[in-house]
């Protein structure tokens, strides 16, 4: 298995109707159904699963379709900084916030997420504000602090599977077909058999052969793949 060095910045914002669903389709409708309703739903939503089985693709695709409508989102994961005097504030014309890698957070960003939970549930005027979060661990074993733990765990909560090798296939030839690019299924073949497995990584992979092959104005084929690993090791 190859792993890139290069950093893979796997854009999501192909948003929900092309995320292929596979064994997640409850989670993928329920997304959906609340993205799309005139009100969003009031008790907290949460995800949980492996890396891989799409949790931040459909966090940014539900922010994504909620800032279409021209709805205010927040946005927390364990990347932003939340010590003192640096954690973002908790914003009253959110109308959704989203909480990602929950699992991951430090004592001040679980004290930012807990202060904005507590803002969404109880907001000083108008209705609560969604809440949807996401983690590699179901809510009894995410190593928080007890009262947020629980909160996360007050609502819907789905447990999100890994594609199979032939879902995997699927999710790759529609995202190509989508940039407008020709995959064989030997190509396919080849990134699911030598690359890390999961969606996410090879939809990254996908993005920088499209790059790639731009540039050098060459459709991707397998020693296409080969000749951009070769130039990424010098």
């Amino acid at each position: 298995m190859k792993q890139l060095t290069l950093a893979l910045n796997w854009n999501a914002s192909s948003g929900l109707d092309r995320f292929v669903a596979g064994s997640n389709g409850l989670a993928l409708s329920y997304l959906r159904q609340a993205v799309a309703a005139p009100e969003l739903p009031q008790t907290p939503t949460y995800l949980w699963g492996d890396a891989g089985s799409g949790k931040t693709h459909l966090l940014q695709a539900v922010r994504a379709s909620l800032q279409q409508r021209g709805l205010q989102v927040g946005w927390l994961d364990a990347s932003v900084p939340c010590h003192p005097g640096a954690a973002p504030e908790f914003d009253a014309h959110w109308q959704a916030i989203v909480l990602d890698d929950v699992d991951r957070f430090d004592a001040a960003q679980q004290h930012t997420a807990f202060n904005w939970f507590v803002h969404a549930s109880t907001p000083a005027n108008g209705q609560p504000c969604w809440v949807l979060a996401a983690g590699r661990l179901p809510t009894t074993d995410l190593p928080l602090r007890e009262d947020l733990r629980t909160r996360l765990g007050w609502g819907q909560v789905f447990a999100l599977q890994l594609l199979s090798d032939a879902e995997v296939k699927q999710a790759l030839q529609e995202a190509a077909h989508h940039r407008g690019l020709a995959l064989s299924e030997e190509v396919v073949a080849y990134m699911q058999r030598r690359f890390a497995r999961d969606t996410g990584s090879l939809m990254a992979l996908l993005q920088m052969l499209d790059e790639y092959a731009l540039q050098n104005s060459r459709a991707i084929t397998i020693p296409l793949i080969r000749q951009m690993l070769e130039e990424e090791t010098y």
